[in-house]
């Protein structure tokens, strides 16, 4: 048997803790079963991404895109954007 040192921050592994204690494992478990999969696999099994946006940040992302595309300005500062938004 071989050990492996992780440096992760406090907050990190409390979360992951979390997380891997809900199922019922520790830490160490998951650790083993993902070398394993790294083996079995060939490959890194990891999904790397962002986050999708919601369906009304998507909304907001086209109806903004459109209002540039249509010559439209943006707004100098929040407190127009708010203004705006409040006339609406």
């Amino acid at each position: 048997m071989s050990s492996v040192t992780v440096r992760v921050d406090q907050e990190t592994k409390e979360a992951a803790m979390k997380v891997v204690e809900d199922f019922g494992f520790d830490l160490s478990s998951v650790t083993r079963a993902f070398y394993r999969q790294i083996v079995r696999e060939q490959r890194i099994p990891l999904h790397l991404s962002y986050p999708e946006p919601n369906e009304g940040s998507t909304r907001s992302i086209r109806d903004a895109d459109a209002r540039l595309a249509e010559g439209g300005g943006g707004y100098r500062t929040a407190r127009e954007l708010l203004d705006a938004a409040l006339q609406a």
